[in-house]
C-alpha cells in the first residue's frame, strides 16, 4: 500500500477517514495544519486550533499513526486572508472556504506532505473522485458526496487535475450518520465532537469586527428601494438595456430611493444580508439588495421576496474561469446546458452556460436569490463537478 498523509482537525470527518486509511493497510501519517493564530473578532476566547491539535493528538495515538504539526499561518494569511480583506474593500464577498482547499490544503499543505515521501494527500471532505481514461491518459473525476445533506464537493470546485491526482477522499462514499457511528464503534475522541463553524481556519467570528483589522468604518446611507421600482419599465440608455436585461445588477441611483438610515460602511454588507442592518418600521424585515462601495450607499429593500433579491443570471470574466475537466473546456460561442450551484448546501440549478470572448453567462431557468459578486458559481455534470467562476 502507499504512504498517505491525512489531514488530521480534530474533527470527526477526518478521524474516520484516517481509521478507514489504516484499515485499508496504507502507510499512514497524520500532519495537523496551523492556519491561523490570531484572534481579533472571534466569538470564542479559547485558542482553538490548540484545542483542535490536543483531540487530532488523540486520535493519532488511538489509532497508532505518527502525528505532526505544521505551520501554515503565514502562507494562509498571504494567499486567503489578505485576499479576503481586498476582495470585501472592493465591495465583493470571497468563500475562503475554497481559496482555502485551493491555496493551501491542496498547494501548500502538499509540499509539506512531499516532505513525508507520501503518494497521497487524504482529507475528510464528503466527495468522490474516479478516473478515467481519454485518449490515453488519465482524467481525474470530482464527484458529489453520496450524502447529499453534506456534499462538499462545491468547496473544491477550485482544484485542478494535478491536484485530485493526489488526493484521497476516503469518507465520500458514507453519510454523516454513518461516519458517527464508526467514530462510536471504535471509540475515537471526536465521535460526538461538534462540526466546525466560521471562516476555514479561523473559526466563528463577528465579521465586521474581523474586517476592521484591515478595513476602516465609514459611516454612509442606507437606500431603500421600493419593489414597485424594481418591476416598473425604466428610460435606459442601451448600454443599461443590456445591462439590465440580463440583471446581473441594477443600475441603482441615489434618488431611486428613500433614505431611511445609516450604515458603517458598505464593504461590511453582503447580498442578501439581514442581520447588522439595526431598522425598525417596517412590516417585514429588510434585507440588503445591493451595495457601492465607491458612493459608499447600501440599497435594501423589504421582505424575502423583494424583487431586488433575485436574478436570472450572472456573468464570469474569462479570468475567473476554471475547469476541472480541460478536456471539456468550452469555447467563444457555445452554449451547454449544466448543473448550476453558486452556494453550499444549495440545490442545484438548471442554467445556460454561454461562452463569450469576454467570459461565461449563466441564464438560469429560474431567477435565483442572493446571487453575490465575489462567490463561485460551480457547474455539474450528473454527480460530476466540472468547473467554475467567480461571479463578478
Amino acid at each position: 500500500m502507499s504512504r498517505v498523509v491525512i489531514g488530521l482537525s480534530g474533527g470527526v470527518d477526518s478521524s474516520v477517514a484516517a481509521y478507514l486509511l489504516k484499515q485499508q493497510g496504507h502507510d499512514l501519517v497524520a500532519l495537523f495544519m496551523v492556519n491561523w493564530h490570531e484572534r481579533t473578532g472571534a466569538i470564542t476566547s479559547a485558542c482553538s486550533w490548540e484545542e483542535d491539535a490536543m483531540i487530532a493528538r488523540m486520535v493519532a495515538k488511538k489509532l497508532d499513526i505518527p502525528f505532526h504539526i505544521v505551520d501554515l499561518s503565514k502562507s494562509y494569511k498571504k494567499r486567503v486572508v489578505d485576499y479576503m480583506f481586498a476582495e470585501y474593500k472592493a465591495g465583493r464577498t470571497p468563500n475562503p472556504d475554497i481559496l482555502c482547499n485551493r491555496e493551501i490544503k491542496f498547494d501548500t499543505f502538499l509540499e509539506e506532505v512531499n516532505k513525508f515521501g507520501a503518494a497521497y494527500v487524504a482529507t475528510g471532505h464528503y466527495c468522490r473522485k474516479e478516473e478515467t481514461t481519454l485518449h490515453g491518459e488519465t482524467i481525474y473525476r470530482l464527484l458529489a458526496g453520496k450524502d447529499k445533506n453534506k456534499d462538499q464537493s462545491y468547496f473544491l470546485c477550485q482544484l485542478n487535475q494535478e491536484q485530485l491526482s493526489q488526493a484521497l477522499f476516503p469518507i465520500g462514499h458514507l453519510t454523516k450518520p454513518q461516519v458517527r457511528q464508526i467514530a462510536r464503534e471504535q471509540n475515537l475522541p471526536t465521535a460526538e465532537r461538534k462540526d466546525s463553524q466560521g471562516i476555514c481556519f479561523v473559526g466563528k467570528v463577528h465579521l465586521p469586527a474581523f474586517l476592521q483589522q484591515q478595513l476602516q468604518p465609514k459611516t454612509g446611507n442606507i437606500i431603500e428601494i421600493p419593489a414597485s421600482f424594481m418591476t416598473k419599465k425604466k428610460q435606459l440608455t442601451p448600454a443599461e438595456e443590456n445591462y439590465h436585461k440580463t440583471c446581473f445588477s441594477f443600475p441603482f441611483k441615489p434618488w431611486n430611493g428613500k433614505i431611511i438610515g445609516e450604515h458603517p460602511g458598505a464593504h461590511f454588507y453582503t447580498i442578501g444580508q439581514r442581520k447588522g442592518l439595526n431598522l425598525g418600521g417596517h412590516k417585514d424585515p429588510l434585507f440588503v439588495i445591493g451595495t457601492d462601495v465607491h458612493r459608499n450607499i447600501v440599497y435594501v429593500g423589504e421582505g424575502k421576496e423583494h424583487p431586488g433579491l433575485f436574478r436570472p443570471g450572472l456573468f464570469m470574466s474569462k479570468n475567473d474561469l476554471h475547469w476541472i475537466r480541460p478536456d471539456m473546456k468550452m469555447v467563444p460561442g457555445e452554449k451547454k446546458e449544466y448543473q448550476i450551484r453558486i452556494r453550499y448546501r444549495q440545490p442545484t440549478e438548471k442554467g445556460l452556460l454561454h461562452m463569450t470572448e469576454d467570459g461565461t453567462y449563466i441564464l438560469f431557468e429560474k431567477e435565483q436569490r442572493g446571487i453575490t459578486s465575489g462567490q463561485f458559481a460551480a457547474w455539474y455534470l450528473n454527480d460530476e463537478l466540472i468547473g467554475s467562476g467567480i461571479i463578478t
